[in-house]
């Protein structure tokens, strides 16, 4: 069953095409430079983008998997969470070509799609129960799975996610967007001892996260705490050792939920997906500061990062198990908050 994937949930326009057991194609056409005067993801640019460069993206994989459209016997989309606009680009796209070829369209959720990825590559390594870490610009989340098909949600971020997070205090360090390869950059040439940034710990709530006051103080830091006047109190030169300690508290931040849960829980391996998993610093932390020997599976960047590899792998192991309805199918940006099921519908 030939499966095309599409993915449009944020500022990546993404196709991929999957047989069931093969990556055929995998083509990802960035909006980096189109938002980086923004410092972050202008929603109706983004849309207008995909907009653009949709049609185009999907002949280029149909092209390099060596298919026509009419070799497709699924279309799967990332229908949530997302901006909005973005995600309809694609929902309608994936709709409009189904009904034209007359093919099922199943619709994804896109922060599932990050965990899923794993399976691409590590199938016959990945061993259950596992903890799911999801990390990225939109979402941070910690899942208990007990297999394939059947998971739960142990936390997530109460107010920032983690991206989102790294984006704005790489703004305030007068750093481009993405945040977290510019922070990890000059965070290399930094000391994460010379500022003592926290994160808190919520009582009673040992696996959720929250990086809003962690942003605050690295503000605090910059512009002083008496009010925001566009002066910063430290020289440029402490921006490293600023990077490096906040890189270091906000990771700390998911290791100590991991270790909470290992603790805790009957986990025989850790999946880590999203965007943020490709900070080589993260990696080294959780070969390093895990307090039992779980096996960590992080995806290739390429599978990482938004793609559409991951939105076609995840829509053809959901058809297989319950099939699809195109007529349901309606772009959503919320996610659903307490289950995160690779066999549910989105």
């Amino acid at each position: 069953m030939i499966t095309l994937g599409i993915e449009t949930s944020c500022d990546e326009t993404a196709a991929s095409v999957y047989d069931g057991k093969t990556i055929l194609s995998n083509i990802v056409l960035s909006q980096i430079e189109l938002h980086k005067e923004f410092g972050g993801v202008f929603p109706e640019l983004a849309a207008r983008r995909h907009l653009d460069h949709m049609l185009l993206v999907i002949d280029r994989a149909l092209k390099e998997a060596q298919i026509s459209k009419n070799d497709l016997d699924l279309i799967s989309v990332a229908s949530s969470p997302g901006l909005i606009g973005a995600l309809l680009m694609g929902v309608n796209c994936a709709k409009s070509l189904g009904l034209a070829l007359g093919i099922p369209v199943i619709g994804v959720n896109h922060v599932e799609a990050h965990l899923f990825a794993n399976f691409l590559e590590f199938e016959n390594e990945i061993t259950f129960p596992a903890l799911g870490l999801i990390v990225s610009g939109g979402h941070t989340a910690l899942l208990y799975l007990e297999d394939k098909n059947n998971s739960k949600v142990l936390g997530t971020t109460l107010d920032d996610a983690i991206g989102e997070c790294f984006d704005k205090v790489a703004r305030m360090l007068d750093l481009p967007y993405p945040g977290g390869p510019e922070i990890e950059k000059i965070a290399k040439l930094g000391d994460p001892s010379i500022f003592n940034f926290k994160t808190p710990k919520i009582k009673n709530r040992p696996y959720d996260f929250s990086f809003s006051g962690l942003k605050t103080k690295v503000l605090y830091t910059l512009f002083g705490q008496d009010g925001i006047d566009g002066k910063k109190q430290v020289p440029k030169s402490s921006y490293p050792d600023i990077a490096a300690s906040f890189q270091k508290a906000a990771f700390s931040s998911l290791i100590n939920a991991i270790n909470e849960a290992v603790e805790n829980l009957n986990v025989n391996s850790i999946l880590v997906g999203g965007g943020v998993s490709a900070s080589s610093t993260l990696k080294q932390m959780l070969n390093t500061q895990l307090l039992s020997s779980v096996n960590v599976f992080i995806p290739d960047i390429k599978y990482s990062l938004d793609n559409g590899a991951m939105i076609a792998a995840l829509g053809y192991h959901k058809f297989k198990q319950i099939g699809a309805s195109n007529e349901n199918l309606s772009a959503s940006p919320s996610s659903r908050k307490h289950s995160f099921d690779f066999c549910q519908n989105s």
